[in-house]
């Protein structure tokens, strides 16, 4: 167990190795940032669409690198590759650990093209950039089986659900690509949503807003108006139950399922309303005790919590990537 002054590092270590931006000074951000390197592969398309594309880092190694595969956050209605750019990315290169980044498209796009429901999109996309990647491990001199998922906010949405759905590979697809697995090594989520159900969220932080344009309920016009309509969205829930229900990380825990690292940055408190209802760790609560219920390994880091090994997602890749 980590002691208390080790505990209120997590924030800073965390902060500093994936994609949250603070404005705290600390040893570590006063510290000359690393230089970025650029991608060796920059801008691959994965599919036809101009957000169907990725950035490739490769870590110098003679033998299959592991694979850091990071999906930017923003809600799924803004963000973009370059936000790896806030993470450590030097230190993953230097460890070993390959680095992916991935733009998608949103559902604000996909709501303008009369998609139902507008989440597929970006959740298709992450699913087929992954493929994707495994399909150019020999070119890209990468083990195929370590691949680790991770993002912030819907990033880590998105991460969580690729670590839990079952396989989409389609081993008869004339695509080889397609023929490729979308399961994971493990994954790190920051700040992640684990359900879109309103009703769940309602009842673990009273103040909830998140959700409801994953399902079409905004303005696609205004990324403004992405959370103004959560009381529709419950009021609705039923309607949506189905694509709640496979959209929703948290439905698809299985006992066979990769191990899981939650980051929060503030303590959970259910039932209470939060400063920052989107990103509480109250959503990391519930999926801590369906994945201890399964027997998948998690470990759940906050401001003062018990147990947790580890620092920061940088810690806790390094630790499962290279093992």
């Amino acid at each position: 167990m980590l002691s208390a002054v080790v505990r209120s590092l997590l924030i800073v270590g965390s902060v500093s190795s994936c994609l949250l931006a603070v404005d705290t000074p600390t040893a570590q951000t006063a510290a000359a940032p690393a230089p970025r390197p650029a991608p060796t592969h920059a801008n691959v398309p994965y599919g036809d669409h101009p957000r169907q594309q990725l950035d490739f880092w490769a870590a110098p190694s003679t033998h299959p690198t592991p694979v850091l595969f990071f999906i930017h956050g923003g809600g799924w209605v803004r963000g973009d590759k370059n936000d790896i750019l806030k993470a450590r990315l030097a230190d993953y290169l230097a460890a070993g650990i390959s680095v992916v980044s991935i733009n998608y498209r949103y559902t604000t796009q996909a709501q303008l093209a009369g998609v139902n429901p507008p989440v597929a999109w970006p959740i298709a996309d992450a699913a087929r950039a992954l493929q994707f990647v495994r399909s150019k491990a020999s070119a890209w001199n990468l083990d195929k089986q370590r691949i680790a998922a991770s993002g912030g906010s819907a990033g880590a949405c998105s991460s969580l659900w690729l670590a839990f759905h079952s396989d989409l590979a389609d081993p008869k697809s004339s695509d080889p690509i397609a023929r490729e697995s979308t399961r994971l090594f493990c994954v790190a989520a920051e700040r992640g949503q684990t359900t879109l159900d309103p009703a769940l969220l309602k009842a673990w932080t009273p103040n909830s807003v998140y959700g409801g344009h994953a399902f079409g309920l905004m303005d696609p016009k205004n990324v403004g108006t992405r959370d103004k309509q959560f009381d529709e969205f419950l009021r609705r829930r039923d309607e949506f139950l189905p694509f709640i229900k496979e959209y929703s990380p948290l439905e698809h825990v299985t006992a066979d399922d990769p191990p899981v690292y939650l980051f929060y940055t503030n303590q959970p408190a259910l039932g209470r309303a939060q400063n920052d209802p989107t990103h509480s760790a109250n959503l990391g609560v519930k999926l801590k005790e369906k994945l201890d219920q399964v027997g998948v390994p998690c470990e759940f880091a906050y401001p003062g919590a018990p147990g947790v090994e580890h620092l920061d997602t940088l810690s806790y890749l390094k630790a499962r990537l290279l093992r």
